[in-house]
């Protein structure tokens, strides 16, 4: 498995209307080929940044299929109203 990370900073006072929405997202996202989980982290420190961890089989489920897919416009179009700057994604091997 591959995990993606990406750090999401939300426009401040829209951090519960963020939380709903990845709830929905997360039902978007769940029908994608190769996705496996979804981690939901809010700062402590900074209460306005996520943590979202997503479980894919490979970087190409999430890059090449998702990336390039309605299922993502779908995403997309959902959260990015939420976000007060572009989020930074990584892709980690996972060791289990």
């Amino acid at each position: 498995m591959i995990m993606e990370t990406a750090y999401m900073d939300i426009v401040p006072g829209k951090e519960l209307e963020f939380e709903a929405a990845i709830e929905e997202a997360k039902g978007i996202v769940s029908q994608a080929k190769g996705f496996q989980v979804l981690h939901l982290h809010r700062g402590v420190e900074r209460p306005s940044t996520y943590l979202v961890a997503i479980g894919w089989d490979t970087v190409e489920d999430h890059m090449e299929g998702f990336r390039n897919s309605d299922l993502f416009v779908q995403w997309r179009g959902l959260l990015g109203p939420f976000f007060a700057a572009p989020p930074a994604v990584e892709h980690w091997n996972l060791f289990e």
